[in-house]
């Protein structure tokens, strides 16, 4: 069971700056226990393979538009303490961030280290497994774990379909897509002033 935090919530305006979700990531423990979580719930995912890193694998239900939840857990036996998302998975705190395509990180990159927000880079990929090999940049946006505030970008290396529908085709096309992210603040009117900056979102809407 997920710990729920009595904190504020807002829903960050999107659209003005043309941000898409392109997923949204949920850690626990045990990716088969979180696969069967979902699936009791009517949700099925398919597994998406094992992380370069060696540390973490997951498993995904995409959507039709392109956007999908990621479930990532740690790989048997792997030591995911020194991970960002480390401590989310072992204690299966559930929703812990999400991230939006990027068509060029490098310029993104820039445009946020002139609005003096700190920007880490690096390269990543995951086997699928049917042998495929995916390869990604990232950039985490912000001093907060990756993706927990500010979403983090991702731009693919290799075909963006191939990583998010291994199978050819989205697993659950009931469901359109992911539209909204609600993340949970502490002070909203700070919280507000840092996404107007980082994104150059106008006045959020009542």
């Amino acid at each position: 069971m997920f710990r729920l935090t009595p904190i504020l919530c807002f829903v960050p305006i999107l659209a003005a700056a043309d941000l898409k979700v392109d997923h949204a990531t949920i850690a626990g423990r045990n990716l088969t226990e979180l696969e069967n979580m979902f699936g009791a719930v009517g949700i099925p995912t398919e597994f998406g393979g094992k992380h370069s890193n060696g540390l973490t694998e997951m498993a995904l239900a995409s959507f039709p538009d392109g956007s999908y939840l990621e479930l990532i857990a740690p790989q048997g036996g792997a030591d995911v303490r020194t991970h960002y998302w480390g401590k989310a998975m072992l204690e299966q705190s559930g929703p812990v961030a999400w991230a939006v395509a990027s068509q060029d990180i490098p310029a993104d990159a820039r445009r946020l280290v002139e609005a003096r927000i700190p920007v880490l880079t690096q390269s990543s990929g995951r086997k699928r497994p049917d042998g495929v090999d995916l390869k990604w940049e990232t950039a985490t946006v912000g001093p907060e774990p990756q993706g927990s505030f500010f979403p983090f970008l991702i731009h693919d290396e290799t075909p963006r379909e191939l990583r998010v529908f291994p199978k050819g085709h989205p697993t659950l096309p009931q469901i359109s897509g992911v539209r909204f992210v609600v993340v949970a603040v502490r002070d909203l009117n700070s919280a507000v002033a840092k996404y107007r900056a980082a994104f150059g979102l106008g006045a959020p809407e009542s």
